[in-house]
């Protein structure tokens, strides 16, 4: 569904990634695994665009693209089929529940408001927050306002969701709510690429693992050979290390 080739970007004179290949099949839950600085965060954002690539092709669908000479109405076309939830819930703090479901459909999708209503209501309600369709987000939890902006992405039927470290910002306790819903997307067929830290996520949901760092992929399996077998002695390394802390 969704191929990337030798994908590379810096920030002044830093390589963070240095020459990437991704391949993600319809269905695929993929967890990103590694230490702070590797990368996994620069590679969704590339992805998506919201930053521009130095080097590297995308294929989507059939279409082919050169994520660094990328014009605006491509960009425009690959986020009409791809959502993201960032790691900081990046929600408009003047608006309700509801509204930052909605938003997007209104402005980027042109989608007639009272549709958009429905559609927003619906995936608020997926998400186990049908009774919070007009708080603010100060008046959330932080596990609430991070299932909006799950509810956020999959208002806009993506082929693909991008979660940028979802529970990272949140209390141990609010983690769990957070987990359950993505588990359920998963479960119903949504292809997700997942940064995270959750071991228990990426070990049971994910089908495919990939371990990053220094801006490049160290290993990449099945939950059950990553996790039972790796074959690099950094990924054991990271994995000891994660099972201590």
């Amino acid at each position: 569904m969704l191929e990337i080739i030798n994908i590379q970007k810096s920030f002044s004179d830093v390589a963070v990634l240095k020459g990437i290949d991704l391949k993600i099949n319809k269905g695929d839950v993929i967890s990103i695994l590694g230490p702070s600085g590797s990368g996994k965060t620069t590679l969704l954002r590339c992805i998506n665009f919201l930053n521009i690539a130095d080097a590297g092709k995308m294929y989507f669908d059939k279409d082919a693209y050169d994520m660094h000479a990328v014009h605006k109405k491509e960009i425009a076309q690959i986020r009409k089929k791809t959502a993201f939830v960032f790691q900081n819930y990046n929600l408009f703090r003047n608006k309700i529940a509801l509204q930052n479901v909605i938003e997007g459909l209104i402005i980027a999708r042109k989608i007639p408001k009272k549709e958009a209503i429905v559609i927003g209501k619906q995936a608020l309600d997926k998400v186990g927050l049908s009774n919070r369709y007009d708080y603010y987000p100060h008046q959330l939890s932080g596990g609430q306002q991070q299932r909006v902006g799950i509810a956020r992405a999959i208002a806009s039927n993506p082929e693909v969701i991008f979660f940028d470290e979802p529970t990272s910002a949140l209390d141990p306790e609010l983690i769990g709510e957070v987990l359950a819903v993505m588990k359920q997307l998963a479960s119903e067929g949504m292809t997700m690429v997942v940064v995270t830290h959750e071991l228990n996520f990426a070990r049971n949901v994910s089908n495919k693992v990939i371990f990053m760092e220094n801006g490049k992929i160290v290993e990449e399996g099945t939950p059950k050979t990553f996790f039972t077998s790796p074959k690099v002695a950094r990924t054991k390394q990271f994995l000891t290390a994660l099972h201590a802390h």
